[in-house]
């Protein structure tokens, strides 16, 4: 804990601590804080700091590294005038670092930056240590400093009054140009050399021992300094003297000019209508065909290029789209590897997705790609990576997805954004911390996945899109569980409603067996058609063609004749000859059936099974009369089922139970729902599990209020911590008391036993009237335990 960061804590009255406790909502999270040193100790958590400092300006930024650059001189005057511009500049920045606890004002008008901010920047614009950090290190002798000061023209004195001369004399910049005009050739350049681009330099350690050489020069004169044989550096001061007086730090408090054009909202709005119920509708398509044909992975991980091309060709979409779509059902546990299918098909949690409504389905896509840690489309060195394969970006990808879509959120609305590049350095300008390499990598293929899902359209962002970019809740890494705070987002939940208004619901069926849908079809019906009948086109108008195949295919999912008619009627008047194939399917449909033993052909009738089993073409599979109704088969089932449509026959592929079943992968999930599918997709029962909402922060002014409450009160000593535990606690043995001190005392985790049997976690108690007030994990806040009732406490770990 940073002691400063504490006394600047207690200065704040309630107004300024709320407000930064509002942008540090980290920092209250459960258990949150009752004291201001627990508060400090939060704040100033290196991992906490960064996440802030991704989330801040390029101009904050640049000022915290001014002011570290500074030292013990900075301030907001000596800060501004660093960076060569007036203090009115300036204070906007420092006041966002102080809001954000990154930065703060002592009592004597310094800036201090937070530690983890300091081990952020090891050199803040490029500078080393303050020289007093090597004059005072164990590797300069007091021998190495009295020739030093004798080089430098300086007396003989004490080391502290050394020091400080020393590094006057080496801070000068007049004094080092005047020192640099008695160097021997080649000093400038090497010094220069370290001031602009160091400050630690691999160098050839034999040069600092030549007399004359410029290394040994620099060295014996203080300008370098040697903490291992082959590596030098340049001291802070002296790396600024030699820049000079004009130096200046970059600073950039206005975003760079982005080039855009206005747009026609009305199209954008089309576009925004059409691509998301595509997106929800080829989703579903895609894992209906992984759950009659799993996906195998590569050895290496991943999806293979001929699988996606194959799913690509079978469910209509394009390669791209069907990299996108993969990636996304995986984040959102829609599909996952099953050991017994041996591939990947959609979980449980599809089931229950695809029975939802339309805009949530949406949402739940969205809120995974909005998680993603891979970027499906982004070329590396001019070739896409591997379908669900690792990507050593990981999250840095997630980040300049958001920090992307972010700026053209920022944007008037109907306005577009022609500039690519201009692009890339705004989002680099907002998050400072991403690479930018890496933002113009990922650029493209953001903007095209973005299109797909339509969150943007016309290289402008929809009402779709800029809810997503405008959610407050941060939406965790890709394996995060708590996604339904961005599905229920209110604002997300309206927008996604709009966008899938438009869906047609009903369709035209032709006599020449075709189904028209004029407008983007809602999902439900283009699941229906998609199983029953091949898609021909699609667009503003979506065309489906009954043939005997996709018929027979209907029904190896379940369908019935009747069954089929009936939800075809729902959606449109059936014509004669559409009901003419159903019903001629259905007579053949099921007459031949297959079962995975190794395996065996049945049929009710032994005639077929004679003409099956002495058909020429069938010759390949083996085939072996068992009984007059059942054939064995040396060939697997799947190819079995091949072969015998191949020749004209329509088999549909059994369990050992005689049902017909869909593959699904079970994944770890609250097991407070069922769900039961019959023939057709109708449900049986269903409940639908609760959301599990994560519970929100406390207000930030009415926790500023008890933190400054809290603070009044006289504090417990140590000593008193365990007196009154060994006083009142008195059914526990003296080691729990002792881990019941740690509990208070510093904050650790333990799990206790009261007197009526009733157990809690626990961790950072309090003492008061003979009562343990401490965070109750299970009652998610702080509850008073009476120190006599407790008679376990045990250890327990996160």
């Amino acid at each position: 804990m940073d002691d400063h960061l504490l006394g600047w804590l207690k200065t704040l009255d309630e107004e300024r601590l709320a407000r930064v406790l509002a942008n540090r909502l980290d920092a209250i999270a459960p258990p949150w804080p009752r004291r201001l040193d627990t508060l400090a100790q939060r704040l100033g958590n290196g991992f906490a700091v960064m996440e802030v400092m991704r989330g801040l300006p390029l101009p904050s930024l640049e000022v915290a590294q001014a002011a570290l650059a500074l030292g013990e001189q900075a301030g907001p005057e000596t800060v501004a005038r660093f960076m060569g511009v007036p203090e009115t500049e300036v204070s906007p920045w420092l006041d966002l670092l102080f809001d954000h606890a990154l930065a703060w004002p002592d009592g004597e008008g310094r800036v201090r930056v937070a530690e983890g901010v300091a081990r952020w920047w090891a050199a803040p614009c490029g500078l080393g240590e303050p020289l007093p950090h090597y004059l005072n290190s164990w590797t300069v002798s007091a021998d190495a400093l009295r020739g030093l000061a004798r080089t430098l023209g300086l007396p003989h004195g004490p080391k502290r009054r050394t020091v400080t001369r020393v590094t006057e004399i080496l801070s000068d910049p007049a004094r080092v140009t005047a020192l640099l005009e008695r160097a021997p050739e080649g000093a400038r350049r090497l010094l220069d050399e370290f001031a602009w681009d160091g400050p630690v330099r691999d160098v050839d350690g034999g040069r600092f021992v030549v007399p004359g050489a410029p290394e040994k020069w620099a060295a014996d004169h203080g300008l370098l300094f040697r903490p291992s044989w082959n590596v030098a550096e340049m001291p802070r001061e002296v790396a600024l003297a030699l820049r000079g007086p004009d130096y200046h730090p970059p600073f950039t408090p206005v975003p760079p000019d982005l080039a855009t054009i206005p747009v026609d909202p009305e199209a954008v709005d089309h576009l925004m209508t059409l691509a998301a119920p595509h997106v929800v509708e080829r989703c579903a398509a895609m894992l209906e065909n992984t759950a009659k044909f799993p996906l195998p992975l590569l050895k290496a991980g991943g999806v293979g290029v001929r699988e996606v091309r194959r799913v690509a060709r079978d469910t209509g979409c394009d390669e791209d789209e069907t990299r996108l779509l993969l990636e996304v059902c995986a984040v959102a546990r829609l599909l996952a590897w099953d050991e017994s299918a041996g591939g990947l098909v959609p979980t449980e949690k599809f089931d229950r997705w695809r029975l939802d409504d339309a805009a949530a389905r949406l949402r739940v896509l969205l809120s995974a790609w909005w998680r993603m840690e891979r970027s499906s489309l982004r070329k590396v060195d001019g070739k896409y990576g591997t379908v669900l394969g690792d990507d050593p970006a990981g999250a840095m990808v997630a980040r300049a997805r958001r920090a992307l879509l972010g700026v053209l959120a920022r944007l008037p609305a109907s306005t577009a954004c022609t500039d690519r590049t201009g692009l890339v350095r705004s989002a680099h300008w907002h998050a400072p911390l991403l690479d930018q390499s890496l933002l113009a990598e990922c650029a493209p293929a953001v903007l095209e996945e973005a299109r797909m899902l339509g969150l943007v359209a016309l290289d402008t962002i929809t009402d779709l899109g800029r809810a997503m970019a405008g959610l407050d809740a941060f939406p965790g890494d890709e394996i995060d569980d708590s996604s339904p705070i961005v599905e229920n987002d209110p604002v997300l939940v309206e927008c996604s409603t709009r966008a899938l208004a438009s869906v047609r619901r009903s369709a035209l069926f032709g006599a020449d067996l075709t189904a028209v849908v004029t407008g983007p079809p809602a999902g439900e019906l283009a699941e229906l058609l998609d199983r029953a009948a091949e898609r021909e086109s699609r667009g503003a108008a979506s065309v489906w063609r009954f043939t005997p195949a996709s018929v027979r295919r209907a029904m190896d999912s379940g369908y019935t004749a009747e069954g089929l008619l009936a939800d075809l009627a729902e959606v449109g008047t059936v014509p004669q000859p559409l009901d003419y194939l159903i019903h001629d399917v259905a007579r053949r449909h099921g007459e031949v059936t297959v079962t995975t033993v190794a395996c065996i052909v049945q049929a009710s009738d032994p005639a077929l099974l004679a003409e099956i089993a002495g058909h020429r073409r069938l010759g390949r599979l083996g085939l072996r009369l068992l009984a007059p109704t059942v054939l064995a088969s040396s060939v697997p089932a799947d190819k079995t089922l091949a072969a015998l449509r191949e020749n004209g026959y329509a088999p549909v592929p059994i369990e050992d139970t005689g049902e017909i079943t869909i593959r699904r992968a079970r994944v770890e999930e609250p097991q407070n729902g069922r769900l039961i599918l019959l023939p057709g997709g109708r449900v049986a029962e269903f409940e639908q599990p609760p959301y599990p909402l994560v519970e929100p922060p406390p207000d930030p002014h009415e926790h500023a209020q008890r933190l400054l409450v809290a603070e009044g009160e006289a504090s417990q000593s140590v000593g008193r911590t365990w007196a009154v535990i060994g006083r009142m606690a008195s059914r526990l043995p003296t080691a729990q008391q002792s881990l019941l001190g740690f509990v208070v005392d510093r904050g650790v985790r333990a799990a206790i036993t009261l007197t009526d049997g009733l157990t809690a976690t626990i961790s950072h108690g309090e003492l008061r009237s003979g009562v343990l007030d401490a965070w109750c994990e299970e009652a998610g806040d702080y509850l008073e335990f009476p120190l006599a009732d407790i008679v376990e406490v045990r250890g327990t770990y996160a």
